[in-house]
């Protein structure tokens, strides 16, 4: 009897192996798993993880207590974590006192913006006059040429105007901004690992970042768009969670309660108002409006939420879940984006459209009443719409051809293993001098230098692969969408290696980064029925790891501040030849 019941159980497993789809049966070989099939509403809506009580016993606390933590965790961990961060980022922030890099063309741009609307030439000695007199500088009325939108600058201006003209006053907003990354980076992994852990874990890997952290103490406009993308993934992983949620509630449940998937109610059900969606569309269009690469993060972020809409309903039950998605859902998903982040983006103009037109506003203002004056196109669009598309054009035709060699330029093939950093100031002062030790012997050296610390960055290059296979072969959507940020971000660039382009520019893909870590991490650490060894080998490599990473910052610390060192203590931090 117990033979025969063993073949018929056989068998019957046979059978739902033949059932599953293809592609199914083939990936198995690389670890594929199909999802359970029991209550679907635990895979539209899954569960977070809580500790076991296997941690609460021997640290000694009762259940009541744990779970009181662990409500208070959801909050409180990341909360304490951007504490921190915050701290190291405003900590002396006006250090250096001085206008390093292209803080020469943002924190006046932004100063010109927030004061006439347009940005205008500044004399050769400005910089020197600025941090003179305190920023108590005339502003010039000449209309300056730029090639980026005005949006990072307003932001950087916002600083400015709360705190004056300085050095402290031009990096407030990016160090603000870098410091509700973080915050939001906790908030966004948790949701997207179901891990209060792991998503505390992949803001701390960003809060010691030296790339993260110097972008955050200066103001150039890569700060700003990484904080925007940032924020239109978190609220696209929110709508998703939303409207998966809807669907699950608009499933029926059988006689004992549990959520069956339904081909009816699955391509039929309409997902109603999508605010979070609409607010992505909002961020992607400040995106834009910083710098024109938020353009490729509209079109990946579009058609990641799109692909997210067709998995929900095919877990819901759909048969074919791409024509219920085009029928219900690309409409809306479109005009949710594109058209939000169009109007966004021209919005961002509105100082440079009131500006005079009789050549005393912004650059190229008066152009269609001017040289533009003769164009076929004069009848059908307005003289402020010619003007602007015609500045596009030629902005668009300085960036792809920029070729004007610089010494800290990179090739992007470099920048995941920090090929090339890019140095923001250096100087070498004398012993007894700006900080320099008296006992130093030589020459001290002072050098911002926006390096990522290198163990995470390392670390990623494996952790990319890692999240490559989670999702070619293990059909994980998380790893999917950690594949869609970095690729939005990092690609691109791939296209212009020809260009003079730098290694900072990868700050808008670096979240990321640190979420595929931490996901890397959390197999590090083992599946939940892993044995007692496997979770004491996992917990003690995730460990080393983390706190060699954290090592390696306070390591650098010195080189992402602008600390006077002696001579040989700033060699030694030069761990390849191409930082120097």
């Amino acid at each position: 009897m117990t033979s025969t019941a063993s073949s018929t159980d056989t068998r019957q497993g046979q059978g739902v192996e033949e059932q599953r789809p293809p592609w199914q049966q083939r990936l198995r070989r690389f670890g594929y798993a199909a999802g359970s099939r029991d209550d679907v509403r635990d895979r539209l809506v899954p569960a977070y993880t809580e500790p076991g009580p296997r941690l609460w016993a021997a640290i000694g606390l009762r259940q009541e207590a744990a779970e009181r933590i662990v409500r208070w965790s959801a909050w409180g961990g990341p909360l304490l974590i951007t504490l921190l961060a915050g701290l190291m980022r405003f900590w002396n922030l006006g250090s250096p006192k001085a206008v390093i890099f292209d803080e020469t063309y943002y924190a006046k741009d932004a100063w010109a913006l927030i004061h006439r609307g347009f940005e205008v030439n500044w004399a050769k000695d400005a910089n020197e006059l600025i941090l003179q007199n305190g920023g108590d500088v005339r502003i010039p009325t000449d209309a300056a040429y730029v090639v980026h939108p005005p949006v990072g600058k307003y932001v950087i201006g916002l600083g400015e105007w709360m705190f004056g003209f300085t050095p402290f006053g031009w990096r407030f907003m990016t160090a603000l901004l870098g410091t509700l990354s973080v915050l939001m980076l906790c908030r966004i992994g948790r949701r997207l690992f179901r891990s209060t852990f792991l998503g505390c874990l992949a803001g701390a890997l960003m809060a010691v970042d030296g790339l993260h952290f110097v972008m955050s103490r200066t103001a150039l406009l890569d700060q700003v768009l990484m904080f925007f993308v940032l924020a239109a993934f978190g609220c696209l992983v929110v709508d998703r969670d939303k409207t998966r949620e809807r669907l699950a509630a608009a499933l029926p449940r059988d006689a004992d309660g549990v959520v069956r998937p339904n081909a009816e109610a699955a391509r039929n059900t309409l997902l109603g108002r999508r605010p979070w969606r609409l607010l992505a569309g909002l961020m992607l269009g400040l995106a834009i409006g910083t710098k024109w690469n938020g353009l490729y993060v509209l079109v990946a972020f579009g058609l990641m939420t799109v692909l997210w809409d067709v998995g929900s309903r095919r877990v819901a039950g759909a048969r074919r879940p791409y024509r219920a998605v085009l029928k219900h859902d690309v409409g809306w998903a479109f005009l949710s984006t594109v058209p939000v982040a169009v109007i966004t983006y021209l919005a961002s103009w509105t100082g440079w459209f009131f500006s005079a037109t009789d050549g005393k506003g912004g650059y190229y203002r008066n152009w269609a009443t001017a040289d533009g004056r003769t164009s076929d196109w004069g009848w059908l669009f307005p003289d402020w719409w010619r003007s602007l598309w015609h500045y596009e054009t030629q902005v668009y035709d300085f960036h792809v051809g920029l070729h004007s060699p610089h010494t800290y330029q990179s090739n992007p093939w470099s920048w995941i293993v920090t090929g090339r950093p890019v140095s923001y100031f250096y100087e070498s002062p004398l012993p007894g001098k700006d900080g320099c030790p008296t006992d130093a012997g030589e020459k001290c050296a002072r050098e911002v230098l926006a390096l990522g610390t290198p163990l995470l960055w390392w670390a990623a290059a494996f952790a990319i692969l890692y999240v490559l296979w989670r999702w070619l072969f293990r059909r994980d959507w998380r790893a999917g969408a950690i594949v869609c940020g970095i690729a939005a971000g990092y690609l691109p660039w791939f296209l212009y290696q020809e260009r003079t382009i730098f290694f900072f520019y990868a700050v808008v893909f670096l979240p990321f980064l640190c979420l595929a870590v931490a996901m890397m991490t959390g197999a590090m650490l083992g599946p939940p029925g892993a044995t007692e060894r496997r979770r004491v080998i996992g917990a003690a490599s995730a460990g080393v790891l983390i706190l060699l990473i954290a090592w390696n910052f306070i390591y650098f610390w010195p080189i992402y501040t602008g600390e006077a060192i002696p001579i040989d203590s700033w060699r030694a931090r030069m761990w390849l030849d191409t930082w120097v």
